[in-house]
C-alpha cells in the first residue's frame, strides 16, 4: 500500500494538531468510561435495533539513526526520524430481519510514515496502509450485511462488539457476509495478534506476511464469504475484488476477471485441557501483474533497469499459510503462523514478503495483579522467493523495496509491546521493534523503531 513521500507539515501546526488528536484519542473514551459505570442493561442492549460504537488510536514511533552501504529510491531512510498515524472509527449497526444485519464504518485517517512507507517488507505500522496524509482523510471504510442461519448444537452468546450485535446463536451455523469490508475481519483471525490498534504494530504480525490478500490501498475491499461455524470445526470462502493497479486505492470491478479468491479451513482442539485451533489457508489472486523474470528480460534485451510495469500481463498468484492458536496457561496465549507464496509477480495488495515463519505470545497482567494490562512480544522471518531477489538485485523497484541492489538475507523482526489499560476502554502501549537486514538487506540496518499508541473505544 504505497504512497509517495509526503511534504512536511509546519511545525507550529504540527504540534498543535498532535495535542488535538492526542485530546480526541482521550475523548473518544469518555462515554466509555461513563457506560462503565453505569448498571449494565443486559437484555436491552440484546433488544436494541441499534449499535455504535467508536474507536480512536494514535501511534507515535521514533526511528534512531543507521548504517548503510547504499540507499535507493525505495529505500528505508537511513537518518534519524519520526512518524505518526491517527485513526478514528464509528460502527453504525441496524438489526434488520431475522439473523441479519447491517453496518457502516465511516473513518478518518492521517499519517506521515517513515520514508514515504517504503525500505521494509515487515513496515513498523499497521495502521499507516490506512492514513498517508498531513490532512484528515473522511472515507466509507465498510457497508456490509450479515446474514447468520442457525443450524442448531446448542446455544452460543456472542457480546457486544465493533461490528457485531450482542445476540445469542447457535453454535453450528452458517454466516453470509456481503458488501464493503476487509478480507481480515473474516479470515485468518487471530486473537493475540492481528490488530495493529491493540496488539503488536508490524505489518508481518497482521496476517500472513505471504498473503497478498485482496484490498484496496486502505485494506478494505468489496466482495462476499460465506462461513460455515460447526461442533469442533469451520471453513470459510470468499471472493473479494483486487485493485486496479498495485497497492491502488481503486478496485477493479471486473470480479469475474479480476478477483481474490480464498479458502480456509479451521479446527478446534484441546491440548492439556487447554484450547487451541489449527487452521490451514489458500488464496488464489487472477490480475494483470508483472512477472520478476519477464521485467529482467526485458530489462537486459533493452539494457534498461528492469521494471514490472513494463511486462505487466495476465497473472495468477497463489499461496498457502498455516496458523496455529494455543492458549497455554489461563494468563499466556501464543500463536505461530508459516506462509508461501509463488512470489513470481509484484505485490498487489498486501506488501513484499514471499515467505514468512512467525510466532509470538501475549501474557496477560492478571499474572503480576493487573489482570487488564498485557505484554506481547513477536519475532517474524520474512523471505522472498528467487526471482523477487533477482529482480531487487537488478536494480528493480517493487511497491515498497528498491535500495538499488541487494545482498540478500532474510529480514529479521522483534516486537516487543505492554499495553497499560487504566480502565476498560482505553490503553497506552509503549512499543520496541528491531528490524535485521530491513528490506532483506544485509547492507543495510540494523533499524530500530521506539514508539507509543494511545487507544481508546467505547
Amino acid at each position: 500500500m504505497p504512497f509517495p513521500p509526503l511534504a512536511t507539515a509546519p511545525v507550529h501546526g504540527a504540534l498543535r494538531f498532535r495535542r488535538v488528536l492526542a485530546a480526541l484519542a482521550c475523548c473518544a473514551c469518555l462515554p466509555a468510561m461513563a457506560q462503565q459505570a453505569e448498571p449494565v442493561q443486559g437484555p436491552a442492549e440484546v433488544d436494541s435495533p441499534f449499535a455504535f460504537h467508536g474507536q480512536s488510536t494514535y501511534i507515535w514511533q521514533r526511528k534512531p539513526s543507521f548504517g548503510a552501504a547504499y540507499s535507493g529510491a525505495n529505500s528505508l531512510g537511513t537518518e534519524r526520524a519520526k512518524s505518526y498515524s491517527f485513526s478514528a472509527t464509528l460502527d453504525l449497526g441496524l438489526k434488520l430481519w431475522q439473523g441479519a444485519e447491517f453496518h457502516f464504518n465511516p473513518e478518518a485517517t492521517q499519517g506521515v510514515p517513515f520514508s514515504g512507507l517504503h525500505g521494509l517488507g515487515g513496515l513498523s505500522n499497521g495502521e499507516l496502509g490506512k492514513a498517508a496524509s498531513t490532512n484528515p482523510v473522511f472515507y466509507r471504510a465498510r457497508a456490509f450485511v450479515r446474514q447468520t442461519w442457525g443450524l442448531g448444537g446448542g446455544s452460543e452468546a456472542l457480546e457486544a462488539d465493533f461490528n457485531q450485535f450482542a445476540r445469542t446463536v447457535d453454535q453450528q451455523r452458517v454466516v453470509l457476509t456481503a458488501g464493503n469490508f476487509g478480507v481480515l475481519d473474516v479470515f485468518d483471525q487471530n486473537e493475540f495478534g492481528s490488530d495493529p490498534r491493540t496488539q503488536f504494530m508490524n505489518w508481518s504480525f497482521m496476517t500472513h506476511g505471504a498473503f497478498d490478500y485482496p484490498a484496496d490501498a486502505r485494506g478494505y475491499s468489496w466482495g462476499l464469504s460465506l462461513e460455515y461455524i460447526g461442533d469442533g470445526w469451520s471453513a470459510r470462502i470468499g471472493r473479494f475484488l483486487q485493485p486496479l493497479e498495485s497497492n491502488g486505492l481503486r478496485l477493479d470491478t471486473r470480479m469475474f476477471e479480476h478477483y481474490g479468491d480464498i479458502i480456509e479451513v479451521e479446527k478446534r482442539y484441546q491440548l492439556a485441557g487447554r484450547p487451541g485451533t489449527a487452521r490451514l489457508l489458500w488464496f488464489r489472486n487472477k490480475a494483470r501483474m508483472g512477472a520478476f523474470s519477464d521485467a529482467i528480460g526485458f530489462g537486459m534485451a533493452n539494457n534498461t533497469t528492469p521494471d514490472v510495469a513494463d511486462v505487466r500481463r495476465e497473472h495468477a498468484k497463489s499461496g498457502v499459510g498455516v496458523t496455529l492458536l494455543q492458549q497455554v496457561t489461563d494468563s499466556l496465549g501464543m500463536f505461530a503462523r508459516a506462509s508461501l507464496s509463488d512470489d513470481k509477480t509484484e505485490t498487489y495488495a498486501f506488501t513484499e514478503i514471499g515467505r514468512q515463519v512467525s510466532a509470538g505470545g501475549v501474557l496477560n497482567g492478571d499474572a503480576w495483579g493487573r489482570a487488564r494490562d498485557a505484554l506481547g512480544v513477536a519475532v517474524a522471518i520474512n523471505m522472498l522467493g528467487p526471482n523477487h531477489r533477482n529482480y531487487l538485485a537488478a536494480g528493480g523497484q517493487g511497491a515498497f523495496l528498491g535500495d538499488g541492489a541487494l545482498r540478500y538475507g532474510p529480514e529479521q523482526i522483534l516486537e516487543i509491546y505492554y499495553s497499560f489499560q487504566p480502565v476498560k476502554y482505553l490503553s497506552m502501549s509503549p512499543d520496541f521493534q528491531y528490524v535485521r537486514n530491513p528490506g532483506y538487506n544485509r547492507d543495510r540496518g540494523p533499524a530500530k523503531f521506539y514508539g507509543v499508541r494511545f487507544h481508546g473505544e467505547f
